[in-house]
């Protein structure tokens, strides 16, 4: 799937290459400290995950590729195509630090979920103490609806309304 120089490919299209460096991502600090489990994702369960997608229509992962290098992932679990909604996630390459990809990815996964999956609501959910990626988020109109906890952290859940989105 592509949108002008942005392309998605499906984690089960990846090479094994690329299922290893999105493995290799998600195994960094910097992203698995924001991730509900931070344990080490062992290389057999990561690639199980990515061959049960498969077989799920509730869930669609994708890495995102700018001028052919992978610049990040976005994610859409619980997808109900009755009610139009789904929750949304996202994370940049660790490795790459180029200015403006978090709002690429925003960009592309908020386009993909109105334009492909005909969603009209993206919910989605984030640790307190992650500002950056709140503001991130606050920038693109997703609205703060409730909080909770996991793992004794306090998670702001946001949600983003079609009709918001200028």
């Amino acid at each position: 799937m592509k949108f002008q120089d942005i392309e998605l490919k499906h984690f089960f299209d990846l090479s094994h290459e690329e299922k290893l460096m999105i493995l290799d991502w998600r195994n960094d600090i910097n992203v698995r400290k924001w991730m509900y489990s931070s344990e080490i994702v062992l290389e057999k369960n990561h690639l199980n995950f990515i061959e049960s997608l498969k077989k799920n229509d509730a869930k669609q992962y994708f890495s995102v590729f700018k001028d052919g290098k992978i610049i990040g992932v976005v994610y859409f679990t619980k997808i109900n195509k009755e009610k139009n909604k789904c929750e949304f996630g996202l994370y940049a390459n660790p490795f790459l630090k180029t200015v403006g990809t978090g709002s690429l990815l925003m960009e592309t996964g908020v386009r993909y979920a109105y334009d492909f999956l005909k969603m009209t609501k993206l919910k989605l959910e984030v640790f307190e103490e992650n500002l950056r990626a709140q503001s991130l988020y606050k920038k693109y109109g997703f609205k703060e609806m409730a909080e909770k906890y996991v793992n004794e952290r306090k998670v702001i859940c946001m949600e983003l309304v079609k009709d918001v989105v200028k």
